[in-house]
């Protein structure tokens, strides 16, 4: 194994260790020092030590990875049981509340993303909406890290973005008053706004970080974006250990992609995280390298990390798998199985930086079963097969 390799297992590894729940949040008052409870509560192993796991493979190329990933856990002898459920955009899916109550059984879910119509003007949350929502995952988490071997514009990026995972516009507040007008609220409360603060400030320190930025657009929305700055401020008293500094959306998005190197832990509004999680996706490879965790206090959905269903190459063997695979590798490290995540994840990292099989996202040729052959031959050489 080279040393580039190593080093860079070393950072990705970063990955594994973010399992961390918080629980026993204050409604509204910043939660002192020593009243701070961050405790990761996955769901306990049954019937023989196996765990159940909603399995949604979603839309476009999210089922055709799942049969990818259903097969490495086979072959590395995971001792996970998919419940798998069909939530999608076909109106003969299973209904969405069915699906909700899947993952409040079993506590955990590996999710595909399930494609939204834009010219839908039906009222209310779409699916995916709704299942963060109910669910209360407030805290959706990606790590943008620069990988060797993948051609980027800038080098040494490390950053982890959280975004606030249930209010601000996702709350589906919006009606024609008259003919023409359209009003759409825009929701940001203290206690949800103190609450992902403290989450980021103790994944800061947790996973040793120094800097926590919030972004968001008080100068203008001086009250709604106001009170989330106001909030990061006060959390940030809690934490001189940390630094911590702010930055306005639009200037942060130019210098996400002129001097990405400056950021470190950034924390926002839900809209402005689904905007800078896709711009920090990019600057490291594209939707294809990326995972993400939705995080609440009491169920936990994986996925990767920009939300894309890939339509445009669903069946054409091309599709990039890492960034599903490495989901479900933050998955397994949830579960308290860290050593079988370690050995997907290497197996997954290897084939990537060190035996260069990238697929067309990433200027290869190799397609997805080259890709996910290649894993498992990894996986194989190290004695799992």
């Amino acid at each position: 194994m080279s040393l580039t390799f190593r080093r860079s297992l070393c950072k990705l590894h970063g990955y594994c260790s973010q399992n961390g729940l918080l629980k026993n949040l204050a409604p509204v008052a910043v939660t002192r020092r020593h009243e701070r409870n961050y405790t990761a509560v996955p769901p306990p192993a049954m019937y023989g030590g196996r765990h159940t796991v909603t399995l949604i493979p979603g839309d476009g190329i999210g089922p055709e990875l799942m049969i990818h990933i259903k097969d490495i856990f086979r072959h590395t002898g995971v001792p996970v049981d998919f419940e798998e459920v069909n939530l999608s955009n076909d109106p003969n899916s299973d209904d969405i509340d069915d699906v909700i109550t899947a993952v409040k059984r079993n506590g955990i879910a590996l999710k595909g993303n399930v494609e939204t119509v834009l010219d839908d003007r039906a009222p209310g949350k779409t699916k995916n909406v709704k299942l963060r929502t109910e669910l209360d995952l407030f805290a959706n988490v990606l790590q943008c890290v620069s990988l060797p071997g993948v051609k980027t514009r800038h080098q040494g990026i490390d950053i982890v973005i959280i975004r606030e995972n249930t209010e601000g516009e996702y709350t589906s507040l919006e009606h024609e008053s008259v003919r023409g007008v359209v009003e759409s609220l825009k929701i940001i409360t203290a206690e949800r706004s103190n609450r992902i603060a403290k989450y980021a400030f103790e994944y800061a320190v947790k996973h040793g970080r120094k800097k926590v930025t919030a972004i968001h657009k008080a100068n203008i929305m001086k009250l709604g974006d106001g009170l989330f700055l106001k909030c990061c401020r006060e959390m940030a008293k809690n934490y001189p250990e940390i630094e911590f500094g702010d930055m306005i959306i639009d200037n942060c998005s130019m210098q996400m992609v002129s001097r990405p190197q400056q950021f470190d832990v950034m924390v926002m509004p839900n809209l402005y995280g689904n905007i800078v999680s896709n711009i920090g996706a990019g600057l490291v490879g594209g939707p294809g390298v990326v995972p993400g965790k939705n995080i609440g206090s009491d169920y936990a959905v994986f996925e990767a990390a920009t939300r894309n269903t890939g339509k445009s190459i669903t069946g054409k063997n091309i599709a990039n798998p890492t960034a599903m695979l490495l989901a479900s590798t933050l998955m397994l490290e949830h579960l308290n199985l860290p050593q079988q995540a370690k050995t997907i994840k290497d197996a997954v990292l290897k084939t990537m930086i060190e035996d260069r099989i990238h697929t067309p996202d990433l200027g290869g040729q190799a397609s997805t079963t080259d890709v996910v052959h290649n894993i498992l031959q990894e996986i194989r050489g190290n004695g799992v097969l």
